[in-house]
Formats: C-alpha cells, structure tokens, sequence
C-alpha cells in the first residue's frame, strides 16, 4: 500500500525478458497512468527530451484561442518528434534518486540527477484497456445466451455477440461471436476475434478519400454543431443548432443557396444589406452568392434545419468576411 522508488523502467521488454519478471513474481506491470505536476513533467521533459519541449513550447506560442478552445501552431506542432513518455522520460528516470540502478552511461546519469523522484503505487486489480470490441463485450453485463445487447436491439437464436444501436433497429437472427455496431455514420459487422482489423477498414476509407475516414455526420463548431441528415446530387439537409449568444461567420458561397427554417428559438439573420428576425416554424433564402450571417441572440439554442442546394456543397466553399472565432 505504500510507494516505491523506481529502480529501473523497462518500456516493451521482449517475450523472454518479459517472462523472466512474471516467473521472477517481484516486478510490478505499468498501467500507462502517470500523474504529476505539469511543471514537474515540463521540466523532466526538458531534462530528457529538449527536443520535444522546444517543439511544444513554438507550437504553444503559435497557438490562438478559438472560443473556447486554444488551438497550438499546426505547422510548429507537425515538427515535434514523435516519442512516448515511457521512452522519452521514464526509461530515464532509472532510479533517479533512488540509489543503485541499472548501469548507465554518464550523460544519462548526469541527467537523472536533475529529475525529480520517480515512484510507482502497487495495484492488485483486474485489467483490461477495453481497447477494442471484443474487450468491450467482456466488461458488460450479459443475457443468458452471452449477449451484450444496447439500444433499439432485437436478437433472436443469438449468442456470445454484442450489438450496439444508437438510433436505427438492429436485428440479429442465428448469429454467434459477432460484433454489431450501428451510428449515424456507418454499421459496423465484425467478427469478435477480428476486431482489431478495424483499422485496416479506416485505413481503407482514408485511401479512398472517404468522408467516413475523415469526418463525423455531426460536427462539433466554436457556436454550436451541425448533423447532416441527409444529402443527393446538388442538395444537402442539416440540423443545425447554435449556441446562446453565439453567431456564425459572416460569409458568402459561390456554388450553392441556402433555405433556412427554424424549429425552436429566434434566429437573427443578415442578408445583403438586411437584418431580421425569424420565429419558430418562420423560414428564409439566402440567395447564391449573397453575403449573410445567422446568429442566436437569445438565452435558449437556436434550432434550424438547412436545405442547401447547387453544384458543388463542400464546406470549402465558405469566403468568411468576418468572424468572431478568428477562423
């Protein structure tokens, strides 16, 4: 119940290093949770990895805050290397402070002195990442025939199989071991020991250029989000919901027009040279080409739905004149 001084950190032994400290039965797993100070992590990592605190420290004053949100310098973070903090800093932290350690060469012993004490917690208890399906199905509670069955879900003749709904039905009949999963943006249908392939299928999407690979339906946006409902040749359908006191960019399309109707709230509208007030089950067109700007002035959200429509509806195709986001 008490902590212990790290006297060596060993990231990814291999098989037979790894069972030489299970036979052994006195060395302890990393669970990969770590707390600490964030001034005491900086300035281990400054200690360690110099490299990556200086990437960090340009991405962070390159950054700008977005609302709510402060986003780091994309182009100063894409330089910053690539590590893990049980590489980067605690296969360092070898018995820092901690007296005898494994042997180590001078500068990393020099460098161990200037780090804080590392200590571990020991921890009996069951594990699991719940990294994939599969594990998820072994944590949750079960039927009788080993179902794991959440949402609009109907099984029939089934066994050991998860399914997962978030909206529509799902209906399985006469399967087994099975992983089915339902979202707005996709259906997952896998079997249990596959589902780490998962990310041969993302990967997959990515190479085509997919929106699935890239993009959920919803959309989260400093004012609020948007869901896309629905969508065809030349015309788009969104659920649209913004904010209190939020307002979008004042901006303008090319390609497309746009019809908006109000479902609950007030929206304040400018079109062109015009600024009005929309009501519930009121509606509006803001014509291609036309500078406009929806925004919710009210102490509720704003709930609209928004027909796009005309050749090319990529969200690309947006010339922001002003906005209060910095976008």
């Amino acid at each position: 119940g008490t902590a212990k001084r790290i006297k060596r950190f060993v990231e990814k032994p291999n098989a037979a290093t790894a069972q030489t400290y299970v036979a052994a039965g006195d060395y302890l797993w990393n669970s990969g949770l770590f707390m600490m100070r964030a001034s005491v992590w900086l300035s281990a990592l400054s200690h360690c990895r110099a490299d990556i605190a200086a990437a960090c420290q340009a991405a962070w004053n390159a950054g700008q805050t977005d609302g709510e949100f402060i986003r780091v310098g994309k182009e100063a973070f894409a330089q910053c290397p690539s590590d893990s903090i049980d590489y980067a800093v605690m296969e360092r932290l070898v018995g820092a402070g901690a007296g005898a350690a494994a042997p180590r060469t001078n500068a990393v012993a020099a460098s161990a002195s200037a780090l804080p004490l590392g200590v571990v917690i020991p921890l009996s208890a069951g594990w699991s990442d719940v990294g994939a399906w599969d594990a998820l199905w072994q944590v949750l509670p079960k039927d009788a025939a080993g179902n794991v069955a959440q949402g609009d879900v109907l099984l029939e003749d089934s066994r050991n199989t998860l399914a997962l709904s978030q909206g529509r039905l799902i209906a399985c009949v006469g399967v087994q071991d099975l992983v089915v999963v339902e979202t707005a943006d996709a259906v997952l249908v896998a079997h249990k020991n596959k589902t780490q392939d998962v990310k041969k299928i993302v990967d997959r999407l990515k190479q085509a250029g997919r929106s699935e690979g890239q993009i959920h339906r919803k959309v989260f946006r400093p004012w609020g989000w948007y869901d896309s409902v629905d969508a065809g040749p030349r015309f788009q359908v969104k659920r649209i919901v913004v904010k209190p006191g939020a307002a979008l960019s004042l901006q303008m399309h090319h390609h497309r027009a746009e019809h908006w109707i109000v479902v609950s709230g007030t929206a304040k509208v400018t079109r062109g040279d015009s600024s009005y007030l929309l009501g519930e089950n009121e509606s509006t067109y803001i014509p291609l080409g036309t500078v406009h700007r929806l925004e919710n002035t009210g102490l509720v959200d704003l709930e609209m739905i928004e027909v796009q429509s005309g050749s090319y509806l990529g969200e690309d195709d947006i010339v922001r004149f002003e906005d209060v986001y910095g976008r």
